[in-house]
C-alpha cells in the first residue's frame, strides 16, 4: 500500500490530487488530507438548493463538488479527512 500524507488545505488542489490518485496509479493508496473551511457537495447535487452562497462568500468559505454521489458536508479546521483507494 502506498501512503501519501498531504499538508495542503487548499481544497481545489486536494480534489485534484485525490482524482489524480485515482485515474492515474495502480494498486493499493492511502491518501490523508484536510481541508480549510469547505463545503463539499456530491456529484449530482444542486449547489444552489444546497448552500447558502452569501454566507459562504461572506466568509471565505469553498464550495468545491466531489467525484462520488451524497449529501452536503462541512469541513472545519482540524478535520482530517483520508481516502482509501
Amino acid at each position: 500500500m502506498k501512503i501519501y500524507i498531504n499538508e495542503s488545505t487548499d481544497p481545489y488542489y486536494n480534489l485534484a490530487a485525490e482524482e489524480y490518485l485515482l485515474e492515474h496509479t495502480s494498486g493499493d493508496i492511502f491518501f490523508l488530507w484536510r481541508n480549510s473551511p469547505t463545503v463539499v457537495i456530491g456529484k449530482n447535487q444542486n449547489a444552489l438548493a444546497e448552500i447558502d452562497t452569501r454566507f459562504t462568500e461572506e466568509n471565505n468559505i469553498a464550495v468545491v463538488r466531489r467525484l462520488t454521489g451524497g449529501g452536503a458536508v462541512f469541513d472545519a479546521r482540524g478535520n482530517v479527512k483520508l481516502t482509501v483507494i
